[in-house]
């Protein structure tokens, strides 16, 4: 017989005993972490300690991501359920072979009743005084990044004195230095977002938002559009206008990193009367004078390796990354180690992709770390076509899917093949073939005019103007 249980002492773990003799192996394993468990016994008997934690491409050991585990254990049949268990940086519960972990809420709270309750609660507090305090989001909490974390990082040392909260879906997601992780619907969450004085997202608020007296939001959003969206997508669903409008209404600033972006971005977001900042992406600075050497190892990566990204943008009509490429074939093919890096939509879905000389980043926090890394960038739709840009290094555009894609699903702002600063190309074979060439001096003229459209302001200090414009506005105090 076999039974298991969940322990605090110590490291939060999974303690899985049983009679008879011990099995070679025991881990659990999921989409994006696994953990791999300590085998004790004798041919009478046997104890696997199993840590709900684990690091994860090159960072600090910190509670798995939520979502479903597999338990694998040779010979070991786990007979019995065990029930919900709260161990303070999440919550975990085992039926069968299967582990799920969940963020640390507590069960009263975390269900439809329970959240209304402290929407209620927080919708109720109008008042009060407003604490010194930047609430930060990015990507709905997945992980910190993006242009929230450039600027967190430049207010940390700006005003040192200030509070930082990030709101994160579980405490697997790395929050920068000296900053205060919040649960996403926690009691703590909500306090968190409605007492702060300044909020910095990336994309839509989502839940209830009732804004304070003297309350602001610095909407930074996540790229230079290509592709359409809000009101100009496909369609017309009133809605999806009526949400678009409602959103935009709680803006109060939006970030742009070119003028061109901060036209589609009022017209999309019908941000008609309120100011839009031009100051390139302060998630780019780094771009200009960063230094790859901690990331490459972190990744593993040798000092004299070629990389090579592959970063497609996701599908309204699938949740996982598209499967356009053969990420072992193609570093095979061209003698180089292919980081595989799915958008933030389909950080949750999906499994890593394995292979020799490939490792997949999709669960890496830090995009910009990953293009200061990258020789060569392999995108289709992608905003990240924009920021890499700012580096001057190829490009290649595997687009098997635009006539669908323009035509049905998305459609476009201008004419990506007439404009793109290096190859479009439909397969694989075409890739190697065109990674192989090296032809950038064909593309050294639409690059250039690419870069003076969309990166004349991508010059490593976008994070010290916006702070500067936060602070002299008084969105904040220093």
């Amino acid at each position: 017989m076999t039974s298991a249980r969940f322990t605090m002492d110590g490291t939060p773990a999974l303690i899985v005993e049983g009679n008879g003799p011990a099995p070679s192996s025991a881990e659990l394993v999921g989409g994006r972490a696994r953990s791999t468990g300590v085998v004790e016994g004798d041919d009478a008997g046997w104890t696997a300690t199993i840590p709900l934690e684990a690091a994860r491409l090159g960072g600090p050991v910190l509670p798995l991501p939520t979502g479903d585990y597999e338990l694998r254990i040779d010979r070991a049949e786990p007979s019995h359920p065990v029930p919900l268990a709260m161990l303070g940086t999440l919550r975990a519960s085992l039926e069968g072979h299967t582990v799920r972990i969940g963020p640390p809420i507590d069960p009263a709270y975390d269900s439809g009743e329970g959240q209304d309750a402290l929407e209620r609660r927080y919708a109720a507090r109008a008042g009060g005084t407003l604490e010194n305090a930047v609430f930060f989001e990015s990507f709905y909490g997945r992980n910190a990044s993006c242009n929230p974390l450039a600027i967190d990082r430049e207010l940390a040392v700006r005003s040192p004195s200030l509070t930082r909260y990030w709101s994160v879906v579980d405490y697997s997601v790395q929050v920068p230095d000296g900053a205060l992780a919040v649960v996403e619907g926690s009691p703590e969450w909500w306090r968190a977002r409605g007492a702060s004085r300044l909020i910095v997202v990336n994309d839509w608020l989502r839940r209830r938002y009732s804004r304070r007296p003297g309350q602001r939001v610095l909407q930074t959003w996540h790229g230079t559009p290509l592709k359409r969206l809000a009101l100009h997508r496909p369609g017309f669903d009133p809605r999806r206008a009526a949400a678009v409008v409602k959103e935009s209404r709680r803006w109060d600033v939006l970030l742009a990193q070119n003028p061109y972006a901060a036209g589609i971005l009022r017209k999309a977001y019908a941000f008609l009367t309120r100011p839009i900042w031009v100051e390139g992406y302060p998630r780019n600075d780094v771009l200009s004078a960063g230094d790859a050497t901690a990331t490459r190892a972190a990744l593993g990566i040798g000092e004299d390796e070629r990389v090579l990204l592959y970063a497609p943008t996701w599908r309204d009509d699938r949740s996982e990354i598209v499967d356009f490429v053969d990420p072992a074939a193609l570093a095979a093919e061209t003698d180089a180690v292919v980081l595989v890096r799915g958008h933030s939509r389909t950080l949750q879905p999906g499994r890593d992709t394995a292979g020799p000389r490939v490792i997949d980043v999709t669960g890496y926090p830090d995009t910009s770390q990953l293009l200061l890394v990258a020789d060569a960038l392999i995108t289709d739709y992608s905003s990240v076509m924009f920021d890499f840009s700012v580096t001057g290094k190829p490009m290649y555009f595997l687009v098997p899917d635009m006539e669908h894609y323009r035509g049905e699903l998305r459609g476009f702002y201008f004419d990506l093949a007439a404009h793109a600063p290096g190859p479009v190309i439909r397969t694989q074979v075409e890739l190697v073939t065109a990674i192989r060439a090296d032809d950038a001096a064909s593309y050294a003229e639409a690059y250039a005019a690419w870069r003076r459209k969309f990166n004349a302001r991508d010059d490593g200090h976008a994070a010290e103007r916006v702070v500067s414009r936060l602070l002299d506005q008084h969105f904040i105090e220093g």
